[in-house]
């Protein structure tokens, strides 16, 4: 196979192979793990898979990552869990565990409907979430969720993150996976069969096009028999006067996300030119530092630290306007009245699926601006 010492094209091939159903060899699954220790394979070929939201990928994604922990991390083979339809949860607990998405935006889309769900379904039980801090602080004002600190090394090496999941078992109480990194999409066994309820986002549902909230909400329906649970975030509230207009130009790392040129000063422009207040927040990183403070208008205020006490100022202004990210699922759950710009989806399910509450603009649009401008204006 002459091309497989092509290192650009390795991941292409593989990729390929999972997605036209032909078979892939062990030496180019070996050849694409080699590139930047594993990286490459999560960031084109498994992330690829998962955006999709096929449900017949999920069975390749099974295969296929079970043989990159057979040939990094041998060790986990013995945990690795078979698929289960998982029956109706028991009518009572004493503690469950809720595991992150890790992602902040999936945490406030997907997670948090476990969360309200279980804590509906279980009144009396103790409702854990695990996963890093950042993300529980988009919940730390609700007496009812306690934290059980799971960190997981999302920027790392495969063979680091397989180590993060090796770490994570729970030897009491209910777990529900809601498709997490944490178990590498429920393959990694944390508890006993029994005691598990792992919410398949990229198969349930099918081939619809319902929003993952509304695909979380049915599933609690038919396994927790709760009825009305939906998005929320509870973060510890923040002081000071509200904006009108709260702004993210975040893209979870996501470079596709953006749109390129002067796009971003031309919306902040726009925004500026209603003569509402506005908070910009500075996000994650020197990169959209540098971004957002080259937009910036006079008089527009400013955002800087984690995310939980911005999503806390989402909640109280008017209008977010942003990329496709955490900041809009954070408006979309306190019903905020919303323009999203999504553009670098690998599918149109995917779009579906992550679709906010609001206002949704294609970054693919031919007049992006002026479709803003006409929301704005609605």
């Amino acid at each position: 196979m002459g091309s497989i010492c092509k290192p650009e094209s390795i991941c292409s091939q593989l990729l390929d192979c999972c997605l036209s159903g032909e078979p892939w060899t062990e030496e180019m699954l070996r050849a694409v793990l080699d590139i930047d220790e594993g990286r490459a394979f999560l960031s084109i070929v498994v992330e690829r898979l998962g955006d999709l939201f096929e449900p017949r990928l999920c069975d390749v994604y099974a295969e296929l990552f079970t043989q990159a922990i057979r040939i990094v991390y041998p060790e986990l083979i013995p945990r690795i869990r078979r698929a289960a339809v998982p029956g109706e949860a028991p009518s009572s607990a004493d503690r469950v565990y809720i595991l992150s998405r890790v992602t902040l935006g999936a945490d406030i889309a997907v997670t948090s409907v476990l969360l309200d769900a279980a804590k509906k379904h279980w009144p009396g039980a103790e409702i854990c979430f695990a996963g890093p801090r950042k993300n529980f602080e988009l919940f730390e004002a609700d007496p009812r969720i306690r934290h059980v600190p799971t960190p997981y090394p999302r920027s790392s090496s495969l063979r680091d993150r397989l180590e993060a999941s090796a770490a994570l078992e729970f030897t009491d109480g209910i777990v529900i996976d809601p498709d997490s990194r944490l178990t590498q999409l429920g393959l990694i066994r944390v508890c006993d069969d029994e005691r598990y309820f792992f919410f398949d986002s990229r198969g349930y549902g099918g081939a619809e096009l319902d929003r993952l909230p509304d695909v979380a909400a049915r599933w609690v329906r038919e396994i927790l028999r709760v009825e009305s649970a939906g998005p929320y975030i509870a973060p510890l509230p923040v002081e000071g006067p509200p904006a009108d207009v709260t702004v993210s130009l975040g893209v979870g790392e996501n470079a596709s996300k953006r749109l390129s040129g002067d796009f971003e000063r031309q919306l902040l422009r726009l925004l500026a030119e209603t003569g509402a207040s506005v908070l910009v927040d500075k996000g994650a990183g020197e990169e959209e530092r540098a971004r957002v403070e080259g937009a910036l208008q006079p008089g527009m205020r400013t955002h800087e630290g984690a995310f939980a006490p911005f999503a806390a100022e989402i909640a109280r202004s008017k209008l977010f306007v942003g990329y496709d990210s955490a900041g809009g699922h954070a408006a979309s759950a306190c019903g905020v009245r919303l323009i999203s710009i999504a553009n670098g989806f690998a599918s149109e399910r995917m779009l579906e699926r992550w679709r906010p509450n609001g206002v949704v603009i294609r970054g693919d649009s031919p007049d992006v601006l002026g479709a803003v401008l006409r929301a704005l204006l609605q």
